[in-house]
């Protein structure tokens, strides 16, 4: 037989480019007439192998990343994102597939094909115009819209996992062309010789395994071909039945008249099973070469080829890590083999054999990363696709996690509480517990997800599961009706007055006085002094103002849970929420402003054969007009400039995101139990919460424990998304008011201040003929 294949098709990271059928040579009539006709039966509609197979699989992709006018290169990582993809920087405008090209004005990217959103798009050129002074990205065209420039592009999506509960390392794609032949001989001499003489079954093989099995008495030989093995993992169950077997050899059948053995041999090599290290299990080559020995599969050498391929009879039980004898004695063989075969010399076989079985050199692998988020993704695709799960078919599911940013989310979480660590040594050996969310405010995609400390192996989710009391973060959401209506008294704004002096409730419980953090009060203040020093009794008292009942409403409006007759200490934070929740109910205050969105963990659910289970649409909620949250907006970038939010404030954002007005609030619940910070940058939302699992007290406030997280995550992921923020709306509106009375007048002066106001709801005028009476004060 001859060893060397037919020239490779086109290859990239998941799958291939369909070839046309193609008759195998060598092959009995019957069989390749059957491979024909189940050509034909069967629907054309796969583009790559990887469509064709892989039925039974779950493919959690993350979020394909925008190519957009005013993204920075560097500053959003685009080659590191190439890189993670697999591709290739070239010294030219790239030629093929998985190659990027960084000139001085122009950044070229050969994209691969790919599925998104249903639809499998073709490889294609790219191009990024760019602004030769910064880096940033001005215009963006591709050559199937004939270099006409359009409003985006996107990168092909990552895969983030492969199963819902297996510990699976990342699987590591392999670039075939690159590899040596020697790493797939081996396979081949171990599995399959006659791979390029069958058309999907070897009658040969399947009758030599048949006649050493009844020699033996038991089942020494398989006579399955690589083809029918890649079935095998990736569709069928491993039950040896009757019934399978048949099934499984006209599936290799109908493979082979579709796709060339390149195509075929590649997908194997990406999905063979290798065993497993620490728990966790290797799939492919790419996984399996660097875990045994440190390299990737184009570097592997005649004996560590010889050694893996030796593995695939029993990936387990000839373990180099546990069973070294064991593999030994079949690595001996498949060196024999290939020697046999005329694939390796005897020079280099005895070589090889001189040296020994190759010494592991082992590195431990890692399970993919957002570990919190798929458990997500896994509970809610278990709740609507329940019977197609227990039945162990397969789903690709586009996600909405950037996985990028999830690991710049994980490492920044990990630096901030370190960082709180040292800085408090109460904290020192306490199990410091945390979440984060990060929202991308127009869509309600979910960024990033950490549902506890990124260094601690923890399944519990705090960012869904864990409901605790948010204190002052929910300030932002008793002012949405305040300022939008106020029951049936007039709306409110930033500049009107009210009381800080003590208060007392008569509750059905008894006497209720709430009280401010520093135990002081501070006489007749304005709503935004109030907000900006977090002040506790001005917002009970504009809470009582406008109506306790209505202003529940509207923070139920927003997307947080209340109970059905709220106490008033809820206007201090004293019921429970989410991580999750208050991220989603801070998505008012930018995006589309006023409008609320769910938080979206993936937008499409398909089958592995591209049939559509369900879409997931955004589904923004108008909660308030837009002039309302424009307001609040700037109270919370106030409280991050001068208030408790200081130390939410991103010292180290690139130039181009400098201009970009960080906002936000802090909570912290009653005995400094939980610490909070929720605000944004761009069109970036998050939610930060510390505290420890118990419930005992942090003895940290919001400001001092969950802000300077918050700002290591947005000095991190800021940078990664363009600088856009809604404009200010023309309702919005500028005047001076007096400080002693509230009444606004023409010009600004020694006893005025300038603050902004919605139209319609602004403070009556100072008349200059007559004495006014000054504006009632909120008591």
């Amino acid at each position: 037989m001859s060893a060397d294949p037919p020239v490779s098709t086109g290859l990239h990271q998941f799958g291939f480019r369909a070839t046309r059928p193609r008759a195998t040579p060598h092959c009995a009539p019957f069989l390749l007439a059957l491979g024909l006709f189940f050509l034909f039966l069967t629907p054309a509609g796969a583009e790559s192998v990887e469509d064709e197979v892989g039925r039974s699989e779950i493919r959690i992709y993350g979020a394909p990343f925008s190519l957009e006018p005013g993204l920075n290169l560097t500053e959003a990582r685009i080659p590191q994102r190439l890189e993670r993809l697999g591709y290739r920087r070239v010294h030219r405008k790239p030629q093929r597939a998985g190659e990027f090209f960084w000139g001085h004005d122009r950044f070229w990217i050969f994209r691969r094909s790919h599925t998104f959103e249903g639809e499998t798009l073709p490889a294609e050129s790219l191009m990024l115009d760019l602004d030769r002074k910064n880096g940033r990205i001005v215009a963006v065209a591709s050559a199937q819209d004939g270099d006409d420039e359009v409003e985006a592009l996107h990168l092909e999506p990552e895969i983030l996992a492969e199963s819902f509960t297996e510990r699976r390392a990342p699987r590591r794609p392999v670039d075939f062309e690159a590899l040596p032949e020697v790493v797939w001989k081996a396979i081949l001499a171990a599995e399959d010789a006659r791979f390029f003489d069958h058309g999907g079954v070897d009658a040969r093989g399947v009758a030599r395994a048949a006649l050493a099995n009844a020699r033996a008495g038991k089942v020494v030989q398989g006579g399955s071909t690589i083809t029918q093995q890649l079935i095998k993992i990736r569709d069928l169950s491993p039950r040896r039945t009757l019934g399978r077997k048949v099934n499984e050899a006209l599936r290799a059948l109908e493979l082979e008249a579709r796709w060339s053995k390149e195509e075929i041999l590649a997908s194997y090599l990406d999905h063979v099973y290798l065993g497993h290290v620490d728990g966790i299990s290797l799939y492919g080559y790419g996984a399996a070469s660097r875990t045994y020995f440190g390299l990737p599969p184009e570097r592997l050498d005649l004996s560590r080829s010889a050694a893996l391929a030796a593995m695939i009879q029993g990936p387990n039980r000839l373990s180099p890590v546990r069973h070294r004898e064991r593999l030994e004695t079949r690595w001996s063989w498949v060196l024999g083999r290939l020697e046999e075969l005329g694939w390796a010399t005897p020079e280099a076989v005895a070589a090889a054999r001189s040296r020994g079985l190759p010494k592991t050199r082992l590195q431990s692998p890692r399970e993919p990363g957002a570990r919190h988020f798929r458990s997500l993704l896994r509970q809610q695709i278990s709740e609507d696709f329940e019977r197609r799960l227990t039945k162990g078919k397969g789903f690709v599911i586009e996600s909405s996690l950037d996985p990028l940013m999830q690991e710049l989310a994980e490492e920044s979480i990990a630096r901030g509480l370190r960082d709180l660590r040292r800085r408090h040594r109460s904290l020192r050996g306490r199990p410091l517990s945390t979440a984060a969310v990060v929202l991308d405010a127009r869509s309600g995609a979910i960024l990033a997800y950490i549902g506890g400390d990124p260094a601690a192996d923890d399944a519990f989710d705090r960012a869904r599961q864990a409901r605790r009391q948010p204190g002052s973060a929910i300030k932002p959401l008793l002012l949405l009706e305040a300022f939008e209506g106020c029951g049936r008294r007039a709306s409110l704004y930033p500049a009107r007055r009210v009381d800080d002096a003590p208060l007392t409730l008569e509750l059905p419980s008894g006497l209720w006085s709430p009280v401010n953090d520093d135990d002081e009060y501070r006489g007749v203040v304005t709503l935004r002094e109030a907000f900006v020093q977090s002040l506790n009794v001005p917002f009970v008292r504009v809470a009582q103002w406008c109506g306790l009942r209505r202003t529940a409403s509207a923070v139920e409006d927003a997307g947080l849970d209340l109970p059905r007759d709220p106490p008033p200490a809820f206007a201090l934070g004293a019921v429970e929420t989410r991580p999750l929740d208050l991220a989603s109910a801070f998505t008012l205050f930018t995006g589309d402003l006023g409008r609320r969105v769910e938080p979206r963990p993936w937008s499409r659910v398909s089958t592995p054969e591209g049939r559509r289970l369900q879409e997931l649409e955004p589904d923004p909620e108008r909660v308030v007009r837009p002039a309302t949250a424009w307001l609040i907006r700037d109270l919370m970038t106030d409280a991050v400039e001068r208030g408790t939010g200081r130390r939410a404030a991103p010292e180290d954002l690139p130039s181009g995101h400098r201009d970009l007005a960080p906002w936000g609030k802090t909570g912290t619940s009653s005995d400094q139990r939980d610490a909070w910070f929720v605000g944004g940058v761009g069109p970036l939302v998050a939610a930060v919460w510390v505290g420890l699992d118990d419930g005992s007290p942090l003895g940290l406030s919001g400001g001092r424990a969950a802000a300077p997280l918050w700002r290591e995550l947005m000095e991190s992921l800021a940078p990664l998304r363009p600088p856009q923020e809604p404009q200010r709306p023309r309702e919005i509106l500028e005047l001076s008011v007096q400080r002693d009375t509230g009444l606004a007048v023409r010009k600004p002066g020694d006893k005025t201040m300038e603050d902004l106001f919605r139209r319609g709801a602004t403070p009556p005028k100072r008349r200059w003929w007559k004495r006014d009476e000054a504006l009632e004060v909120v008591r």
